[in-house]
């Protein structure tokens, strides 16, 4: 289960990107870089956090922990800045946060070292499994720090999800992820075989159940068709299950793309 911690103190934001995401201090003494659920991307965006940070978990990637991080209106009403008091005033209650990992750097493909091809070959695989365009030469979305690689942002994961609709959620499940040819580490995933065998094992029907579950039902509550919220936590549990069983084509597509 993943700890509820509540907000402090705001720090300071991080202007990237639409989710507007910040680093705060809590109650439990902890620095954690959260994602509002009041910005520009909403919820959906932090369902995707949550999942994709918690499946790359179950995976054995190397991803920050992950806390729910309770907002109360005091801090947007404290913010003079309207920029940042208005995301805080729409995100009162449940938020993401991640482990603010001090004095890491964001990896750089061109300065070394070159990364172990079998992790590259795991985290590449994992992407395309769960629709990541966002880790790319120009925005890697991956820490060293403490001499490992890390994993961080998985809010545009499943992107698929932001036009579901009941009828169609499978509809895009087998797709084999040619955006691949895009990730940063593709030249040095030469272990793809293996990696699918990993994530076959470790990415089950009941780690999907167990992850999705977490899913706070707010998160999961705007009007879009379907019949309540456990109807759409369903849909990601099936959507999962789905692209498990794509996972050979998915495989055949990112050695392709590495090949060309």
């Amino acid at each position: 289960m993943l700890r509820t911690v509540t907000v402090t103190r705001y720090v300071m934001p991080f202007r990237e990107g639409g989710s507007v995401p910040a680093l705060v201090e809590a109650d439990d003494l902890g620095f954690y870089v959260v994602k509002l659920r009041g910005a520009a991307q909403g919820e959906k965006a932090l369902v995707a956090e949550l999942v994709g940070g918690e499946l790359a978990r179950v995976a054995g990637l190397p991803v920050p922990d992950l806390v729910f991080v309770d907002v109360d209106a005091s801090l947007a009403t404290a913010e003079p800045d309207p920029e940042i008091a208005l995301p805080l005033e729409a995100s009162t209650g449940l938020n993401l946060g991640m482990d603010y990992l001090p004095g890491s750097i964001t990896f750089d493909p061109l300065a070394g070292p070159a990364p172990d091809p079998l992790l590259a070959s795991r985290i590449v695989l994992f992407d395309s499994f769960v629709m990541n365009v966002d880790r790319t030469p120009r925005n890697p979305n991956l820490l060293s720090w403490h001499r490992r690689l890390w994993m961080i942002d998985h809010g545009a994961c499943l992107y698929v999800h932001h036009g579901w609709t009941p009828s169609d959620v499978l509809s895009d499940a087998a797709d084999p992820f040619t955006d691949v040819r895009s990730h940063v580490l593709l030249r040095w995933a030469t272990k793809l075989e293996e990696a699918m065998d990993q994530l076959t094992s470790a990415l089950t029907p009941e780690a999907f159940e167990r992850i999705c579950s977490r899913v706070p039902d707010a998160w999961l509550s705007r009007d879009d068709g379907f019949d309540g919220v456990e109807s759409r936590r369903r849909a990601y549990v099936e959507f999962l299950v789905a692209r498990r069983d794509a996972l050979p084509r998915i495989t055949e597509e990112a050695d392709r793309a590495r090949r060309l």
